[in-house]
């Protein structure tokens, strides 16, 4: 798993109008995957098995793309999914490896509470994390409740 770093983890929460069955494989499944949260993804979600996503950039962060590089270090079908985070790009400063990504879904009121941990972020860029973390879970929550499960 990754280091930590001092930093406190980034945590973020979302109630997801669909069950965790529906919910998990936006984390597993590369056509799931590029619906909220990458333009690509190369996955074999296993433990040991790659998890790796392309970001196309952003308004703050202007030269990407960002090749993120990550391994699956747990995936338990439907409640909890964790893999490793960091980014090829130097300019992030957020070697791959160094972080990690903790989700966990637990049925609440017919839907889904998604809660997610990101651990291990150097100081740089744990207040990006925090706001680039909400923004997708409430993108994901807006695609799972369209109905668009693929």
């Amino acid at each position: 798993m990754a280091e930590a770093t001092g930093t406190e983890p980034v945590v973020r929460e979302v109630l997801i109008a669909a069950s965790p069955e529906t919910v998990f494989p936006f984390f597993t499944e590369p056509d799931k995957m590029t619906r909220w949260l990458c333009s690509e993804a190369t996955v074999d979600p296993r433990p040991g098995g790659i998890c790796h996503q392309t970001h196309p950039g952003s308004e703050t962060h202007t030269d990407g793309p960002y090749y993120m590089r990550g391994e699956y270090v747990e995936v338990t079908p439907p409640t909890r999914v964790v893999f490793t985070w960091g980014f090829t790009n130097e300019s992030l400063n957020q070697p791959p490896g160094k972080s990690t990504v903790e989700v966990t879904l637990e049925p609440e009121n017919g839907g889904t509470r998604l809660r997610l941990v990101h651990t291990g972020l150097p100081e740089t860029a744990a207040e990006d994390a925090g706001t680039g973390w909400k923004q997708l879970l409430e993108q994901l929550a807006v695609v799972v409740a369209a109905g668009d499960t693929g």
